[in-house]
This record gives structure tokens, C-alpha cells and sequence, in this order.
């Protein structure tokens, strides 16, 4: 006849949980973590200049990239729009992020001895000025995502074969 074993059960103790003090908000500064959310909401109001001014940045890195197709105009430029791609959701841009997420594609993936195509780089920055001067901040206006569907094709055109 088999002999049956009553089964046990091992619950590994939770560490971290024993180090915050146990309790749901333990350990958390419930004054601190309103502070920091004033502080974010105070922020707020500062991103549309920040966004303005980083969109500013971008116009003027193609206006230099235009004038003088450098490696170095080309880097500004670049290093212009990859900053909008990282910022720009936080601001509350979502799609000006996606715009500026293709235009650092093309202008990063597109071989350093090709030249740029000025018209598409003045595409992706007048659809970025059109997002924020419309203060399209969602991503359910379908003209915009049209438009960032479209750019985002013609980036693909140029890149070479992978």
C-alpha cells in the first residue's frame, strides 16, 4: 500500500517587503511624494516653452545643414531631432516624438555620403511646428497620423536595403 506524505509548502520570505516595514504605503513619505507632484505639475507649465525652444534648435540645425552639407551640420541636426524624439511625449507630444523619431532615422541611417533630402527634412519640420502650433497633443487626430505614416514611408524609400 503507498504511504501518503502530507505535502509542504515553503514561502520564501519577501525581503524587501520585511525591509519597507510591511504595511501598503510603509516606508513611503506620503508629504514628499505630494511635493513631487506639485513640483511636476509646476514643471508643466514650462514644457511648451522648452518644446518651443527645442523646435527652434531644429529649424536652425537645418537651416545650417542646408546652407553647408557638413558632417558636422548633419550631427547638430541630428542630435536636434533625437532630442525631440525623447522629449517631446514628455511635454505632451506624442506625434511631434514620432516625427522626430523618423526624421533621426533618416538623417541616422541614411549613409554619411549620401546627401539628405532637404524637401523631406522641411516635411518633418513643418509637420513638427503644424503638431504643436494645432497643439495636437493626443494621437488620435488621423490627419497627423496620417501625415506620420507618410513620412515615415518616405524615410523607409531612402534607407538603404538591409
Amino acid at each position: 500500500m503507498k504511504r501518503e506524505e502530507p505535502i509542504e509548502m515553503f514561502m520564501p520570505p519577501n525581503m524587501l517587503k520585511a525591509k519597507m516595514g510591511g504595511g501598503h504605503n510603509a516606508g513611503l513619505d506620503m508629504a514628499a511624494l505630494k511635493r513631487a507632484e506639485q513640483a511636476m505639475e509646476e514643471l508643466k507649465t514650462k514644457f511648451g516653452d522648452w518644446l518651443i525652444e527645442d523646435l527652434r534648435v531644429l529649424a536652425t540645425a537645418r537651416g545650417a545643414y542646408a546652407e553647408n552639407q557638413k558632417p558636422e551640420a548633419r550631427a547638430a541636426l541630428l542630435r536636434a531631432a533625437h532630442d525631440i524624439k525623447g522629449q517631446a511625449t514628455t511635454f505632451s507630444f506624442p506625434l511631434i516624438s514620432r516625427v522626430a523619431g523618423s526624421l533621426s532615422k533618416l538623417i541616422g541611417e541614411v549613409p554619411e555620403t549620401a546627401a539628405l533630402s532637404l524637401p523631406l527634412i522641411d516635411a518633418h519640420v513643418n509637420a513638427m511646428l503644424v503638431i504643436h502650433k494645432q497643439a495636437m497633443q493626443g494621437t488620435a487626430d488621423e490627419i497627423a497620423l496620417a501625415l506620420c505614416k507618410e513620412l515615415e514611408a518616405r524615410v523607409e524609400e531612402l534607407l538603404p536595403s538591409k
